[in-house]
């Protein structure tokens, strides 16, 4: 089997789509066509049903799928390593962020980077800390820089390697306007009145709101759920709910009720333990941790 092939047939597989493919490996559709449809010959098997627009996985290209990851994974492994032997700090590194950690953690850190390291090309990708360790795990990314999961509220341990660098204290927000703010003490019964506005089931953040508030036997009034901060942020600023939200986001636009929540995110990188790293994501790491 050709490596072109299956690199070809995995990301049709995971793009669900020949042109979204040829996209991504900057090539012609025709090309990644071919390069399928030499594959499907060589196995003498039929691995993608093309109905339509929808491209679906033949049970064939199912069983060919993980196996096909795990070949290609090991050869970008081998690769790094043996390119680590020249001790140069040098090629791709390819790096997934969530927009708050990309935007108030990483400036300092991309800057001293590309300073010292002027033969390492960033690829930066914006993803939400759930996505972007999902790709690190299946091998898409070499590093994410995110909000890593609270370990002790989901019960499960992570297969990647998790190294804290920053923490994120949470704080209670409203609007300076609101009615909790005349309050000299806020009870959850008192959080429950009003409408909270809060980040979106299945991310880490949202699971450590809801294990701080778990106790309680107020439900909270959630008017709205977005994985977007800023967007958390200005609907506060403007009167239309309280929230929790990193330290770091507040300014004088928001009233910060200090001392009533006392859960705090834990930021980082995350790699993937059975993959070797190359020489620019040690560095990456290593600059990281020095300017934090």
């Amino acid at each position: 089997m050709n490596i072109s092939d299956l690199r070809a047939f995995v990301c049709v597989a995971e793009q669900h789509s020949f042109s979204q493919a040829a996209g991504r490996l900057h090539l012609t559709q025709p090309a990644i066509s071919k390069r399928v449809a030499t594959l499907e010959s060589s196995l003498n098997t039929r691995l993608f049903d093309r109905i339509g627009r929808a491209v679906q996985l033949t049970p064939a290209g199912n069983a060919l799928l993980g196996h096909a990851q795990k070949i290609l994974n090991e050869i970008e492994d081998s690769r790094r390593a043996i390119h680590n032997l020249s001790g140069e700090v040098s090629g791709q590194l390819s790096i997934g962020t969530s927009h708050h950690v990309g935007l108030h953690r990483l400036p300092t850190v991309l800057k001293q980077f590309s300073l010292h390291y002027p033969a390492a090309q960033l690829d930066l990708h914006f993803l939400d800390s759930e996505a972007a360790c999902n790709e690190v795990e299946q091998g898409d990314l070499e590093l994410a820089a995110v909000t890593l999961p609270p370990l002790d509220i989901s019960g499960t341990e992570s297969p990647l390697t998790m190294i804290p660098i920053w923490q994120d204290p949470l704080v209670l927000v409203t609007a300076h306007d609101h009615p909790l703010c005349s309050l000299k003490q806020i009870t959850m019964g008192q959080l429950a009145k009003h409408a909270a506005i809060l980040p979106s089931h299945g991310t880490f953040t949202r699971a450590l709101i809801d294990d701080h508030f778990s106790s309680s036997r107020h439900p909270l009034n959630v008017r709205l759920e977005t994985n977007y901060l800023e967007t958390i942020k200005m609907l506060v600023s403007i009167g239309q709910g309280w929230s929790v939200l990193p330290e770091t986001l507040i300014d004088d636009t928001l009233h910060a009720h200090h001392g009533h929540f006392s859960a705090k995110r834990i930021l980082g990188i995350c790699h993937h333990p059975q993959r070797t790293l190359s020489n620019a994501a040690q560095a990456f790491i290593h600059t990281c941790e020095s300017l934090s």
